[in-house]
């Protein structure tokens, strides 16, 4: 009977998909896969490069993925490539509908629990929420002249890539920013960060817009509610 590869029992999770996706698009190594995480994966699925000596051996025990051994001089590296059975896999995964976001925020944690500590100390988280945004655009910024001038790395992705530089910049980024922005300026106002009479046209807006996307899911945009809310 034919021993099973190790990790062959182990459950694929995103993650190994997330790799596999990569591996559907090139072939790498560990250390190219880690650079191509922090370039591609970094904004929506972080985690993935925790993983990254883990997952390409996973996948070569579930038959996805496959191995070799390249020699750079006397220096040797492993190359993983995807498998028909990978690719296979990688299709079934990617026609199920996946799950929506789940935020791992560590400085909007520390508004949530604001009113434990200062208001110093809330501005300071604002702040710093808003540099977060404003570096994120500038990374984003280099990275959309490049593909524009060069096409980047894989041109023949550009029309994927834009679709998720419209999310994570014009929308996800942008709103980010905005919302730092406007809260910043919110809490300047309280005297201290307890016992705050609320901004009840905070609540009342949003309880609009949510009504009005469930009724009309096709109206979306916050500024059409708004000039509905001020006509």
């Amino acid at each position: 009977m034919a021993k099973r590869p190790a990790g062959a029992g182990k459950e694929l999770t995103t993650t190994s998909y997330a790799i596999l996706g990569l591996l559907a698009i090139g072939e790498w190594t560990t250390y190219e896969l880690a650079q191509q995480m922090r370039r591609s994966l970094r904004n929506f699925w972080p985690r993935a490069e925790r993983r990254i000596y883990d997952e390409p051996k996973l996948l070569v025990a579930h038959g996805l993925a496959q191995a070799r051994t390249e020699y750079t001089g006397r220096r040797p590296r492993t190359v993983y490539a995807i498998t028909p059975t990978g690719r296979a896999a990688l299709r079934a995964w990617l026609a199920r509908p996946g799950a929506g976001p789940s935020l791992e925020f560590e400085a909007l944690l520390k508004v949530f629990l604001a009113d434990h500590g200062d208001k110093q100390a809330l501005l300071g988280n604002l702040r710093a929420i808003q540099a977060w945004a404003a570096d994120e655009h500038r990374q984003g910024v280099r990275l959309v002249r490049d593909y524009l001038q060069t096409g980047g790395p894989f041109p023949d992705r550009l029309h994927i890539i834009a679709l998720m530089v419209r999310f994570l910049g014009s929308e996800w980024g942008a709103a980010v920013h905005r919302w730092a922005t406007w809260a910043e300026q919110e809490v300047l106002g309280w005297p201290q960060v307890q016992d705050v009479e609320p901004n009840r046209r905070v609540l009342e807006d949003y309880l609009r817009l949510a009504e009005h996307q469930l009724a009309t899911p096709d109206a979306t945009d916050p500024a059409d509610i708004q000039s509905q809310r001020t006509s």
